[in-house]
């Protein structure tokens, strides 16, 4: 007779096959239809990650079901090895959005972001020319100061500094407070940058296409946007790893049950 946990094992390995199904579609239709490179970007790691859920939801199958104990020993050392790099990933999210925070500004409803007050592992990811060339093209892409200049474009200069703007908008699509430049629209701004301190008074441009995106405070906005992203991530992830952990135990189970059976009758 199979035990409550091999069919147990069994019942959540089918529903994880056939979630696995859709994530393989999803992964194949970026890759063909994806409209811009930060689309196709997730597809092939959104197939990597339905090709391994299939595979280990078979190995799991049959494991649990057909008792074949060597297949759900791989399941089990698939999992472990799952539980351990969660555990870590989790750890390492929490580590690294420790520091960092936006820098009130005064008679300002947002706030400003300097990129020193984040960690340093941070700072060397975006700092990196390849890697912020891809990230500022996708920011492009998702219209991120295009969608932000409609919003505003009709406010006066005393509305618009009362605007809760988030990280992105406040350090991609406007230059810096202390730049002192004069206000004509949301991204177009005027004056001198001949006696700031500040290098992104002088990477700021009027050209849509260029505006702040090549400033300290787009590269500290993103992170900070990532940051709180990161811990979202972080607490389901502990959700998540409470869920791995308890199937995992019964795994165990399971694979116990396989070996008393194929003992039984081997006698």
């Amino acid at each position: 007779m199979v035990r409550c946990s091999n069919n147990l094992i069994g019942i959540l390995n089918v529903v994880t096959f056939v979630l696995s199904i859709p994530i393989i579609i999803g992964g194949v239709w970026l890759r063909n239809q994806g409209d811009s490179d930060c689309e196709k970007f997730l597809d092939t790691p959104v197939i990597v990650l339905g090709v391994f859920l299939m595979l280990v939801s078979l190995a799991g199958i049959i494991g649990a079901f057909c008792r074949v104990s060597w297949l759900l020993w791989v399941y089990l050392l698939v999992m472990f090895l799952l539980i351990v790099a969660l555990f870590c990933l989790t750890i390492f999210a929490f580590v690294v959005t420790n520091k960092g925070a936006g820098r009130v500004v005064s008679e300002r409803g947002y706030k400003e972001y300097r990129l020193g007050d984040y960690s340093n592992w941070l700072q060397k990811r975006v700092n990196s020319a390849k890697n912020w060339n891809k990230i500022k093209s996708c920011l492009m892409d998702g219209k991120v100061c295009s969608s932000f200049s409609q919003k505003h474009l009709n406010e006066t200069v005393a509305e618009f500094y009362k605007e809760n703007l988030n990280a992105l908008q406040s350090g991609c699509c406007k230059p810096a407070d202390e730049c002192g430049f004069t206000y004509v629209s949301p991204t177009e701004w005027t004056g001198s940058v001949t006696t700031q301190t500040n290098p992104d008074c002088s990477a700021w441009k009027n050209d849509p296409t260029v505006l702040c995106f090549n400033c300290q405070s787009c590269k500290a906005g993103l992170l900070d946007n990532l940051k709180g992203n990161w811990k979202k991530v972080a607490v389901v992830n502990i959700v998540f790893l409470i869920f791995l952990i308890i199937v995992y135990s019964v795994g165990c189970c399971a694979f116990r049950n396989n070996r008393n059976d194929n003992s039984y009758w081997k006698r």
